[in-house]
């Protein structure tokens, strides 16, 4: 590479990383594709069976953790991130009211794919039109759609550090964004890493419901509340339905506990603000609605993607984990015959522990009442 070459990818490293803040991306970094040590731990992880039924992070072969065989060509990946807080969602209420449909954030507003995906082909076309010169011949995008590393190549272009729960964390960010990456065969100058300042603080770790996130930096996915109500197909494991609570899609609670979420700052896209009241929904109103309301409401929304079908079973585990009242055993009696074996058996679970409930209170009044006669 001669000095001007040099010169000139130098500059456009400085000017993709504007462009992408005027799309909308908080920060934009420039990894290379040497993925060796992550590839070891994604080896060690998936022998040791923490993927679950996540069949798919095993099944590309190496392709994941080297960029140039899933994009052949590949030099550098331009990895940004956007964020996704949305305003005034009190998380914390409504976790701690057990009649009410705990949602992950990310998923409130509509799908990120959609948004981020063509934020970055926009910013790709903008490199494509400038970089001819330079030798530059192709690209791709990705964002949470391909066997892409998105954490260790965010955090091999500077964007932040993996945190204890696994997620990227930055200082002036937190963890409540989205990533996306460019592939390229452009041999830009790439960025460093940043420090790490997560020090002794194990606060994800301790509040993890499931005890998913078994030490430092490892997710047993089996036991995530994101993979049991969004990645698993089939039947929760009973002795994690207690523990679910009342989150029916997905889990922020090692995120909420995180003492650099409070420099996140709130997105300013309208895509991601809250829809169909999912901040703060009651389950038993959930719960009613017919698949054809399901399909409406959460038209371009990420809920979508688990089918009707799991949507009920996460809500049924939720009102088997609220207080017993006429509304909650009435809204799970009117799903007791559905057609779906896998409803019908969260249903039937959920009714049983209010029947317990049941049982346990009137036996203590009888002792009451004799105490008292």
């Amino acid at each position: 590479m001669s000095h001007s070459e040099g010169t000139a990818l130098s500059g456009l490293a400085v000017s993709i990383k504007a462009w992408g803040r005027e799309l909308g991306f908080r920060a934009v970094g420039i990894a290379d594709i040497e993925l060796a040590g992550a590839r070891a731990r994604l080896a060690d992880w998936i022998d040791r069976g923490y993927h679950g039924e996540m069949d798919y992070m095993a099944k590309h072969g190496s392709r994941r953790s080297r960029p140039d065989e899933l994009v052949p060509g590949t030099a550098r990946v331009i990895c940004a991130r956007m964020d996704y807080k949305p305003e005034s969602v009190d998380s914390a209420q409504v976790l701690g009211d057990s009649t009410k449909a705990f949602v992950a954030r990310y998923a409130l507003g509509r799908d990120y794919h959609k948004l981020v995906r063509a934020r970055l082909q926009s910013l790709a076309e903008r490199i494509a039109r400038i970089a001819g010169p330079l030798g530059y011949r192709g690209y791709r995008g990705f964002t949470d759609s391909a066997p892409v590393m998105e954490v260790e190549l965010a955090r091999k272009a500077g964007l932040g550090w993996r945190g204890k729960h696994t997620l990227l964390l930055s200082r002036d960010a937190g963890s409540y964004f989205f990533l996306g990456e460019i592939y390229t065969d452009l041999p830009l100058p790439v960025d460093q890493p940043v420090s790490e300042h997560c020090g002794d603080c194990t606060r994800c770790i301790d509040v993890c419901p499931t005890q998913a996130i078994v030490g430092p930096y490892e997710l047993d996915a089996r036991r995530c509340i994101s993979y049991l109500t969004i990645e698993l197909k089939g039947s929760i494991p009973e002795p994690l339905r207690p523990l679910i609570g009342n989150r029916v899609y997905g889990c922020d609670d090692c995120q909420l506990v995180c003492p650099w979420n409070r420099f996140a700052p709130v997105s300013a896209e309208s895509d991601f603000s809250v829809r169909n009241g999912l901040d703060a929904a009651q389950l038993a109103h959930l719960f009613a609605w017919s698949e054809v309301e399901f399909g409406q409401r959460m038209a371009g929304s990420a809920i979508r993607r688990i089918g009707y079908e799991r949507w009920l079973r996460n809500l049924a585990v939720g009102l088997g984990n609220a207080p017993t009242s006429e509304l909650v055993v009435d809204a799970l009696k009117a799903r007791a015959t559905v057609d779906s074996k896998l409803v019908r058996e969260h249903v039937n679970w959920a009714l049983s522990r209010h029947a317990q409930a049941d049982g346990a209170r009137a036996s203590r009044n009888a002792g009451l009442d004799q105490y008292f006669d």
